[in-house]
């Protein structure tokens, strides 16, 4: 509960080429699901969208942001991060009316429980 969720798939290998795009994997929708009803606030994978493209529907983004839970998709480096504590920033700029943009997503590992 009120915690981000990072997916780590290892997909970030791809970046920057043709397979990057296609294939990439994805949450279902019975993931967003359950993401929803932990009420987490962030949900971020390292893939090129959360959603399978290869249809039309959008049901990932469709649940996550119904339920102002914010996503975060083309992280990296995922596997350089601790399964718990670290703490998650995604800083967008400051744009007034944007729907999708870019963030600065870093992650500072948290030693001994101090923040």
């Amino acid at each position: 509960k009120n915690k981000a969720v990072l997916v780590h798939t290892g997909w970030n290998e791809h970046w920057n080429t043709e397979t990057y795009y296609e294939n990439h994997p994805y949450l279902t929708q019975e993931a967003a699901e359950y993401l929803k009803d932990c009420k987490v606030k962030l949900v971020g994978i390292d893939s090129y969208n959360i959603d399978n493209t290869q249809v039309d529907s959008r049901p990932v983004h469709t649940i996550l942001l119904g339920a102002e839970i914010l996503i975060v998709e083309h992280l990296c480096n995922l596997s350089q991060l601790p399964k718990n504590n670290f703490r998650f920033s995604a800083i967008p700029p400051k744009i007034k009316g944007m729907g999708t943009f870019p963030v600065r997503a870093h992650a500072k590992i948290v030693k001994n429980n101090v923040r």
